[in-house]
């Protein structure tokens, strides 16, 4: 069983690629993120064409998440339940669903923006409550995994200089704790090799040539739980589609998993 998540960085702008990605990896399961549109205009028909069901939760605005699924999508959960407010409404950034033997999660964690912003504190209270739902599921036999775009680098590894991160989110030590938390509540950080240089970064930044000069981050993280991490035979960031016109700022993460796809769940 492949599963993968993917900051597509707006599906619309990224459909040709997606679409040829998910044909030539054989991916059964992709978690999606920063959809960037809404629901009438996701694209069910052409994914459907090669054989994936698509759960979605959007509202066309810079967020927005999905789950598409060739293996089943079942008990489909939208939100994060019991998460906070922004502005008055819960964002469209959690989605989960029962495909085959596994259960994941697609979430897109708040950016935070300055560590003084309201949203800054809106992220760690929305950790907080992605550590409360997943709880149950986290402790439990079934393979459970939260994938997506946790925008946290885990460790200063995970960050091309941490130096210049001195003083920005992603990096602040309340930030690796809340990851340190939702990590207590039963699950481990499935890390990726890198297809290239050392480090498996997911996100470089458009600007001043920092895919080129590999001035990466790994922040698209795959917290697993036993279950799930004694499952993975092989796992790494796929480098390549991050290259070309096009591209999304992110590259897909690839987990490969030794998993009966006839299993019941």
């Amino acid at each position: 069983m492949r599963i993968a998540t993917w900051n597509v960085n707006s599906i619309t702008a990224r459909l040709p690629r997606l679409l040829a990605w998910l044909e030539n990896t054989g991916t059964d399961v992709l978690c999606i993120q920063e959809t960037k549109c809404t629901a009438e205009q996701f694209p069910y028909e052409q994914l459907r064409e090669l054989g994936y069901e698509a759960a979605v939760h959007c509202t066309g605005r810079w967020n927005g998440v999905a789950l598409l699924s060739k293996v089943g999508l079942d008990d489909v959960v939208t939100g994060l339940p019991g998460g906070p407010d922004y502005d008055g409404a819960q964002e469209p950034r959690a989605i989960s669903a029962t495909c085959g033997p596994a259960r994941v999660w697609s979430v897109y964690v708040p950016n935070g923006r300055e560590v003084d912003h309201a949203h800054y504190a809106y992220k760690l209270h929305w950790f907080e409550a992605l550590k409360t739902a997943v709880a149950e599921d986290a402790a439990g036999a079934r393979p459970f995994a939260v994938l997506g775009d946790y925008n946290v680098a885990p460790t200063d590894d995970d960050v091309w200089d941490p130096e210049v991160f001195v003083g920005a989110t992603h990096v602040t030590p309340a930030e690796r704790a809340a990851l340190a938390a939702l990590r207590e509540a039963g699950l481990s950080d499935v890390v990726p090799r890198p297809l290239k240089y050392d480090q498996p970064y997911t996100y470089w930044d458009y600007r001043q040539l920092a895919f080129p000069k590999n001035k990466g981050m790994r922040i698209d993280l795959v917290y697993g739980n036993a279950p799930f991490a004694k499952a993975v035979s092989d796992a790494y960031v796929d480098r390549e589609e991050r290259k070309g016109k096009g591209a999304s700022d992110h590259a897909p993460v690839v987990v490969d998993l030794d998993l009966d796809l006839d299993m019941e769940a």
